[in-house]
């Protein structure tokens, strides 16, 4: 019965293991939270609607439309999400859960999610842009790697590009002072333009006739390609907004959305997801 002992002894020294590396995962994505909350700025005003009459018409609309005038200031957002992902088209979706933190000045998030790939099996992500660095990391277990990109112009643009055109989950981020730059293209859309430090990112924004964000667009995102960025044309969509928050930080933002890449082959929607709570923090 002695190679049982052994073999027990092993199995449980290889859980050991596990835990551990996943547990340094975590302490990762922790300090990465962390540093996003430490950078954004000290102090905040609250919404003045009047600061909006330079903006063009539609973003003016959605502004109106999704804040309320004197609305305390809010530096920070919590979003959690839950919904499925697309895995690999072959593999087919796959449920996650999220939470994502925002702050907007200077613009950064972490994205901090758990991929169920199969039971047992689960996949922790981590997508950040943060003190104007991008990174995409996913390990099952937090073990085992699957995604390992950091600190690449690529990856750099992609993960600000990914702030932009999120930003209607946390609007505050889209007002005058927070370095948006827009330009009008239509009565119903405009281009948003966004530099933090080396990295610059444009998103085209479609208004629906309730003057709300329908779709976003963009013409080269970087796509990872086995470690390689890809440009290639992205766009997402949101819908049923609804007003989340407590007291005066309350914000309508989408209750969902999805996401895809405009491939030659056609669109591949690989994010679907709904709100399960916000929360925004002066």
């Amino acid at each position: 019965m002695k190679w049982l002992a052994g073999l027990i002894a092993f199995a449980v020294l290889a859980l050991a293991c596990v835990a551990l590396l996943g547990w340094r995962f975590e302490i990762a994505t922790r300090e990465r939270i962390a540093a996003l909350q430490q950078s954004a700025a000290t102090t905040a005003q609250p919404v003045d609607l009047r600061d909006l009459d330079t903006l063009p018409a539609p973003v003016q609309r959605y502004l109106r439309a999704v804040l309320r005038d004197g609305a305390l200031p809010a530096r920070h957002a919590r979003i959690a999400h839950a919904g499925d992902f697309l895995v690999s088209p072959p593999a087919g979706w796959a449920r996650f859960a999220s939470v994502e933190y925002f702050a907007a000045s200077p613009p950064g998030f972490v994205w901090d999610a758990r991929i169920d790939m199969a039971p047992m099996l689960p996949v922790k992500v981590r997508d950040a842009f943060v003190q104007g660095e991008g990174e995409m990391r996913a390990a099952v277990w937090g073990v085992l790697p699957v995604v390992n990109v950091a600190g690449t112009p690529d990856i750099a643009q992609g993960a600000l590009t990914r702030y932009l055109a999120e930003a209607p989950w946390f609007p505050v981020a889209l007002l005058p002072g927070h370095g948006v730059q827009w330009t009008p293209l239509d009565e119903h859309s405009a281009r948003a333009t966004l530099r933090a430090g080396s990295t610059t990112a444009t998103v085209d924004f479609f208004f629906g006739a309730d003057g709300l964000v329908e779709r976003m667009y963009c013409a080269a995102r970087m796509r990872d390609v086995d470690g390689r960025g890809v440009p290639t044309p992205w766009q997402g969509r949101m819908r049923d907004y609804q007003w989340r928050g407590d007291g005066e930080r309350q914000m309508r933002v989408p209750g969902e959305g999805e996401v895809a890449w405009l491939l030659p082959a056609g669109e591949q929607v690989y994010w679907r997801g709904r709100v399960t709570a916000a929360a925004y923090t002066r």
